[in-house]
């Protein structure tokens, strides 16, 4: 096991650079099933959920190469998915997303219970009530459900609740489908426009995508195609709000700032001193940071992956905000450390927390229950006064490539330790 050793209180300067989105590259490594010929996709973030998802597609035979700059190419020409690692597939929650192209390919796939943060319940029956709209039948078998069907056929799919991993599944299961599939209720992340524009590239049909509403008519096949993966925007912003709890001057480049237009108005609301440029945010001293409440929506509102690192920079912030998180019931636990740093805040609920601004923060010995929360106390031990160590780091390092790399560059005096 390892940790991270932070020395709190230094001045961070300098640029980083965004890495290419976790959301969008497991998504689209996952749909290298959908056809036998070669993808060839880059920018792929160099981090832990993508070795586990790699792991899968190597074991049922995808031929995988890549190098050490994040290019990977793939060929899904002789595939077995019955072959599917059972203890990787249950630990990774984009596991789920090859069960609709394996269907399609061959009929056949198995629904594990998927994991990854623990952060509140995530229902397998959205999945499940989809997979059988497209005509698949459900076994209940000893580890999770079989699916099986003779022939995926287009639909009409009304989403109980919005969902990312949700409406990527049944894009990828109604690409290869026979007829016209229409989603409705759908999450509207820009993940989710890349995947559907690189399919339609390929040969897909998909029309909608960033919309609620998304119109997929099944064509027979898909060819081989190549992308670029989009600048991750929950790792943007995770960066800037690190510049703005320790007010000082960070450059956050390659990016695309129009992704986050939410975060950038609470911040200016909050007197946070921004210069927003085409492809970078660069965060400078500020005079006053005034308290603001945040309320989690989904895309284009504010990102529940960002509510951790935002919640942090409200313990630096003058008065009393209000954090409510809306997404998840079970994501709001971690600021019991934030609480042990020196933070004030009280939990009124699963879903609702205040905080009284500003508070001296101070090291500690922390466990990082997620990625979000993981990286947000990582933000917090670099602006507490003393030394903090972080557990668990295992939960960061599935979606922050060599985080204290990069950190470093920056000033941060951070060390991985090996226990």
């Amino acid at each position: 096991m390892e940790r991270f050793v932070i020395k709190g209180g230094k001045k961070l300067s300098g640029e980083i650079k965004v890495n290419g989105a976790k959301n969008a590259a497991l998504k689209v490594l996952a749909a290298c099933l959908l056809t036998d010929k070669e993808w060839v996709v880059s920018n792929v973030p160099q981090i832990e959920d993508i070795f586990r998802l790699i792991e899968l597609l190597k074991g049922i035979g995808v031929d995988i190469k890549n190098d050490s700059k994040g290019v990977y190419q793939l060929r899904a020409k002789n595939i077995n998915g019955s072959l599917l690692n059972s203890e990787i597939a249950k630990k990774l929650k984009g596991s789920i997303l090859m069960a609709g192209p394996l269907l399609a390919r061959f009929g056949e796939a198995f629904l594990f219970q998927s994991g990854g943060c623990v952060i509140g319940q995530r229902p397998r029956d959205i999945f499940l009530e989809g997979f059988e709209a497209f005509g698949a039948k459900a076994k209940e078998e000893k580890k999770g459900l079989r699916l099986t069907v003779k022939k995926l056929k287009g639909t009409k799919f009304v989403f109980p609740l919005i969902s990312v991993t949700a409406t990527e599944t049944m894009i990828l299961t109604a690409v290869l489908a026979e007829g016209k599939t229409l989603l409705s209720n759908a999450a509207c992340e820009p993940e989710i426009v890349f995947l559907a524009d690189f399919l339609n590239k390929c040969g897909a049909k998909i029309k909608g995508a960033g919309t609620p509403f998304i119109e997929i008519n099944g064509v027979k096949s898909l060819s081989g195609g190549q992308c670029k993966i989009i600048p991750d925007r929950i790792e943007a912003g995770s960066f800037v709000l690190l510049g703005a709890a320790a007010n000082n001057s960070i450059k956050v480049i390659g990016m695309e700032p129009n992704h986050l237009d939410v975060l950038w108005s609470l911040l200016k609301k909050a007197g946070v001193n921004l210069e927003i440029g085409k492809d970078f945010v660069k965060v400078k001293p500020s005079v006053n940071i005034k308290a603001v409440d945040l309320r989690t929506h989904e895309y284009p509102g504010f990102p529940t992956d960002l509510q951790a690192p935002f919640t942090v920079l409200m313990t630096q912030a003058k008065g009393i905000s209000l954090i409510h998180e809306t997404i998840f019931e079970g994501r709001l636990f971690y600021t019991d450390a934030l609480n042990q740093m020196g933070a004030k805040i009280i939990m009124c609920d699963p879903h609702r927390v205040i905080i009284q601004g500003p508070s001296k923060l101070y090291g500690r010995r922390l466990i990082s229950p997620d990625i979000r929360a993981g990286i947000a106390l990582v933000t917090a031990s670099l602006i507490a006064e003393g030394e903090s160590s972080i557990e668990n780091i295992y939960q960061i390092d599935r979606g922050y490539e060599k985080i204290e790399e990069r950190f470093k560059k920056l000033g941060a005096d951070i060390k991985r330790i090996c226990l």
